[in-house]
């Protein structure tokens, strides 16, 4: 009589995370960055899919590895930030209830779904002035890491955490979307062109909505 197969819990745990961490490594990079007005999200994505977006008055999302999966986190955040500004005030929508609310959703699937999500995701909010700026980054498994200054997320983040923990410096607009797209062309060794980057900010200093799209055109190298 053939032996059962068993797995033990930990074993089966380490599978998953290896699962998960392979289809990530396979990512395009997303770099967020703190500037004077804001904060600055651009990632390398050829693709016509938006991987940054608004969810709600302050707080943007961002997201790399698989598209479907960090599509329906995206839409699960928004559904939850319409919910809690509904039910209680605007104010109580910030990046870290949400980071939290996502942080049980990953974990939660992480633990007892059979294939864990193949995604890092990233929830920021600009603040009032820039100490009170929030970077949260999360991994496939739920992990909250509160990131300042600058983070990065898909593939190449440990070449780019280091290139930008050299050269990062708080300044205007022009210079930081300088510095991202310069760590970009570090991580892939490719010059990076107009139509491949998704870029938008959360600045201050704008009234109502501080979510805006950018054309990263005039911010890149001639010739």
């Amino acid at each position: 009589m053939a032996m059962p197969y068993y797995v033990s819990p930990e074993q089966m745990m380490q599978d998953r995370a290896e699962y998960a961490k392979k289809g990530i490594l396979q990512a395009r990079s997303i770099v967020v960055l703190e500037y004077e007005q804001g904060i600055l999200l651009v990632a390398d994505n050829p693709s016509k899919l938006s991987k940054i977006s608004e969810v709600y008055d302050r707080v943007a999302f961002a997201g790399a590895g698989k598209y479907s999966e960090f599509e329906n986190l995206r839409k699960v955040g928004i559904r939850y930030a319409d919910t809690k500004g509904y039910f209680y005030s605007r104010e109580d929508v910030t990046a870290r209830s949400l980071a939290n609310a996502y942080s049980q959703h990953l974990g939660g699937t992480f633990s007892h779904e059979f294939k864990p999500m193949e995604v890092e995701i990233l929830v920021v909010e600009v603040g009032l002035t820039p100490d009170k700026n929030e970077i949260y980054r999360l991994s496939f498994d739920g992990s909250i890491f509160d990131d300042k200054r600058f983070t990065a997320i898909g593939g190449k983040t440990d070449t780019l955490l280091a290139y930008l923990g050299e050269r990062y410096r708080l300044g205007p607009l022009d210079e930081a979307m300088r510095t991202t797209i310069a760590a970009l062309e570090e991580g892939t060794k490719q010059i990076m062109k107009p139509e491949r980057l998704e870029c938008a900010v959360l600045n201050r200093d704008l009234i109502g909505r501080q979510f805006d799209r950018l054309d990263p055109r005039p911010f890149m190298r001639s010739g």
